[in-house]
């Protein structure tokens, strides 16, 4: 059997820690510690050639249980739909009006990070509702 292997999930981005902060509060992720000789990730950053500056950002599970997220500043903008998104689990096991309740109380909760809801996806016999939404730089996800 093959070893089981880590996985970063990366995001290009426009600004990483506008987006980083964005996840964190979605995730209850933290940022890593910054690098060795370095009491902030400011401190760091300073030291990088002003075009770097401000480039790269991430975030991580405190537990070290989930993937770390990565996120690089790109010069385009995003133009089309993702083809890889993250569902962010936050009503497993609930059905019916409870699930969409929870659904309604989470949108709720990142909107008020800047996230934007898309469209809700109802239950269709084969999988329960989920929402559709939008990061704070239009990055789909769904709460699931």
């Amino acid at each position: 059997m093959a070893d089981v292997k880590q996985v970063q999930i990366t995001f290009d981005c426009e600004n990483p820690m506008r987006v980083a902060e964005f996840w964190n509060h979605v995730l209850g992720y933290v940022f890593p510690d910054p690098p060795p000789g370095f009491d902030s990730w400011d401190a760091f950053d300073a030291t990088l050639p002003p075009e770097q500056q401000g480039g790269a950002s991430a975030c991580q599970d405190p537990n070290g249980v989930g993937p770390r997220l990565y996120f690089q500043r790109v010069p385009e903008g995003k133009v089309v739909k993702n083809r890889v998104h993250l569902d962010v689990r936050v009503v497993t096991g609930l059905r019916g009006e409870e699930r969409l309740a929870a659904l309604e109380k989470e949108a709720t909760r990142l909107e008020e990070l800047g996230a934007q809801r898309v469209r809700l996806l109802p239950a269709d016999g084969f999988n329960e509702s989920c929402m559709v939404m939008q990061d704070v730089e239009g990055n789909e996800f769904c709460l699931d």
